[in-house]
């Protein structure tokens, strides 16, 4: 206990120190234009990705063919990515392109714009050169080529970045974006594969902060405010100094609810306090101040606004139609058919009837940027509209739908007052998307105790996502607080992963299930197997689960999880050379597997669970 406490004044004393200086450096500058704060953002911006450039061509010296010094690669690779780190809250906001590239998985980069448009690319960047450099056989050409594409894309976002139309509002969003992408990716481990200092990482990033908001101190009217962010973002960049010690012990559940929410808050008051007036919403809403809330996401974004209804009679309308038979050629199926609300919308079975893939839940199926579990489908009216022409679903047509619409009277006076065109078969699919998009609810456990509704989780149900966000890794997949796949803080791609998941539940000698996936979409080879990552919300209601429904229960899922996968389960490593999961067990303890289910758990809608 002395330890412990002479550990923590240590730390106080510490953080006393940087406060005092930081209030004395901040006191000593003169008032400033704006013009002169938008000169030093760039200026601190250029200096900062001119190092990066300067270590990595440094690194690359380093890589002589008559012996490295390992010792040495490491402290330049160290401080290349402290400047990229410092850099990275502008460039990720202002080349959003550039910074997927520089900092993405060291996986191969497919991109299907249609049958004549497919694109293939060799990752490069941070990741890929972390894995490079610190793999147990390190490959001279490979490292050599791979810090040469990144030291390239730096040098040409240096000659070509220009800070022309960047506003206080700009710069406000890149703040809560860096913010969110410690909490969501940074303290997950996301950003280092190998090395697994994503915490000191996200403790550099915090640094930078800190500097480039004392740019903006005479922008604010209450002194204190600007205090209170100084105090926090010193706060936060000495937890994740601090955590740095033990990645798989740092508690990323009071992070998030003592910082992350915190700093929400705070950047709220900034808003005010800066009267900044925001032209339009990002993914995020701009009065969000709590990850965990049905008030985070702004549904506009996900969609396309001319489709957009949000008018309570479209969502009953949607509703009604959502349970219609009468829209199928047959007469005897529906959505609910599938999506079973007594089932949190799902239906329980493995496969529904004469269909191939597992039926996942529509809740929160808005929040995502893709649709069917090959993702091909780019809104929710195209996949309804799918469902319609399906042989083994609706096998409808446009002429039958319209035909239910206009005869039936509810349908023709309701669609004639809320839609320009009355009652068509697009406006069919925009009524049931406008039911659909209802649900997200955010009233799990876990949502209800980061809002601090008077639930508390229990001490296993922490753990267990401690473990999910941390050792684990199911939160470099499954991004929270969706827990999908839909890639924070930007939102506009949701990934897909090859798992190599069998064909029944095996646990030696398994056999690849043989549905291509998304390969059938575009027929591009290096996709076969890939599907999306669905949401993890509500998981313990809407088994059977993989895409095939291979597995009953979590148990079974983290079983496949902790082995590493198909590969992992004896899968033949050819037929599975594509799996993006890494194939080495996770090793996780009993203990630690009832955790992550109690989590999981945790994640259900009372409004779904049985009695």
């Amino acid at each position: 206990m002395k330890a412990l406490s002479k550990m923590k004044a240590v730390f106080l004393s510490s953080l006393f120190v940087r406060f005092v200086f930081y209030l004395a450096l901040s006191a000593a500058e003169p008032k400033v234009e704006a013009v002169t704060t938008t000169e030093k953002l760039k200026s601190f911006y250029q200096n900062e990705l001119l190092g990066c450039i300067s270590e990595l061509e440094h690194l690359k010296s380093e890589l002589k063919p008559d012996g490295i010094n390992l010792e040495v690669i490491k402290q330049v690779w160290q401080k290349a990515r402290f400047h990229f780190k410092r850099a990275e809250t502008i460039l990720a906001y202002s080349d959003k392109d550039s910074y997927k590239s520089l900092n993405g998985p060291n996986l191969l980069i497919v991109e299907e714009e249609d049958l004549t448009d497919i694109k293939k690319r060799q990752p490069f960047g941070f990741q890929v050169l972390e894995e490079v450099l610190f793999s147990d056989q390190l490959d001279l050409n490979e490292a050599k080529a791979v810090v040469n594409s990144t030291s390239n894309r730096l040098k040409l976002i240096v000659n070509n970045f220009s800070f022309k139309n960047f506003k206080t509002q700009n710069f406000l969003w890149c703040v809560r974006d860096a913010m969110l992408r410690v909490a969501i990716k940074g303290i997950s481990g996301f950003d280092s594969p190998v090395l697994s200092q994503s915490l000191l990482e996200s403790s550099w990033v915090y640094g930078s902060l800190i500097e480039m908001m004392d740019f903006y101190k005479m922008q604010f009217s209450n002194a204190s405010l600007y205090e209170q962010w100084q105090m926090e973002i010193l706060q936060t960049q000495a937890v994740l100094e601090e955590g740095n010690n033990s990645f798989d012990l740092f508690d990323r559940y009071v992070f998030i609810k003592n910082h992350t929410h915190e700093q929400m808050k705070l950047w709220q008051q900034t808003v005010v306090d800066w009267q900044v007036k925001f032209p339009f919403e990002l993914a995020v809403k701009n009065s969000a101040t709590n990850l965990f809330s049905k008030d985070t996401f702004n549904l506009g974004y996900f969609s396309d606004p001319e489709y957009m209804k949000t008018d309570p009679e479209v969502v009953v309308l949607g509703k009604v139609l959502f349970n219609d038979t009468r829209l199928s050629k047959n007469g005897k199926m529906n959505c609910a058919t599938c999506h079973i609300e007594t089932l949190a919308f799902s239906d329980g079975k493995s496969k529904p009837l004469n269909l191939k893939r597992n039926a996942p839940t529509i809740l929160y199926a808005c929040l995502q940027q893709s649709f069917f579990h090959d993702g091909r489908a780019g809104s929710l009216e195209a996949q309804i509209f799918e469902v319609f022409q399906g042989e083994n679903e609706f096998n409808t047509t446009t002429e039958i739908v319209e035909s239910l619409v206009t005869s039936d009277p509810y349908y023709r006076a309701t669609f004639e007052k809320y839609f320009k065109t009355g009652a068509n078969e697009l406006n069919v699919r925009r009524a049931i998307a406008t039911y659909v998009r209802t649900k997200t609810p955010f009233s799990s456990r876990l949502d209800r105790a980061m809002r601090d509704e008077g639930v508390e989780l229990s001490g296993e149900e922490i753990m267990g996502f401690n473990l999910f966000m941390g050792k684990a890794a199911c939160a470099t997949c499954h991004f929270a607080p969706l827990f999908n796949g839909t890639l924070p803080p930007y939102y506009n791609d949701s990934e897909l992963e090859m798992l190599a998941v069998p064909e029944t539940h095996q646990l030696k000698n398994a056999q690849l299930d043989p549905d291509l996936g998304r390969y059938d979409v575009y027929q591009t080879p290096q996709r076969k197997y890939f599907f999306k990552t669905p949401t993890l919300r509500n998981i313990a209601l809407t088994g059977p689960y993989m895409h095939n429904g291979a597995y009953k229960t979590l148990e079974e899922v983290m079983e496949f999880y902790n082995l590493g996968g198909g590969i992992g389960l004896g899968v033949d490593p050819e037929e599975a050379s594509l799996q993006t999961l890494p194939p080495e067990p996770l090793k996780l303890e009993e203990d630690e597997v009832k955790a992550l289910i109690a989590f999981m758990k945790s994640l259900s809608e009372a409004q779904y669970e049985k009695d």
